[in-house]
């Protein structure tokens, strides 16, 4: 299986750019790369009915955030705070560093 590339990380601020939640953003909790989803905080919440259990004795409803696909997340720039496109620089020493089309400004590692 190759590894499939994705434009966003795990703990990186990201919008919703369609679908029911659209517009809503979030910190990327957990990447799915084989799905080619991202599980994003606070979006896409679902309920589940749990039974009783030794971890949870209580059992009744609980919430959770489901999986969105990748291509409707968008990343957030930090310094206008509004989404965007990105390019990758390579510096001199050869480290990776994403930069924001529109403002110019780098996109740090989360």
């Amino acid at each position: 299986m190759s590894r499939k590339k994705m434009h966003v990380r795990r703990g990186d601020q990201v919008q919703v750019i369609s679908g029911n939640h659209k517009g809503a953003r979030g910190v990327v909790l957990r990447v799915l790369p084989a799905k080619r989803q991202v599980v994003v905080e606070g979006v896409n919440m679902r309920k589940r009915h749990q039974a009783p259990s030794q971890k949870n004795p209580e059992g009744g409803i609980v919430s959770f955030e489901a999986p969105i696909h990748v291509s409707n997340v968008m990343l957030v720039d930090p310094s206008n705070d509004e989404p965007a496109r990105y390019r990758t620089r390579i510096d001199t020493d050869g480290t990776k560093e994403r930069i924001s089309v529109r403002s110019g400004n780098p996109i740090p590692r989360a």
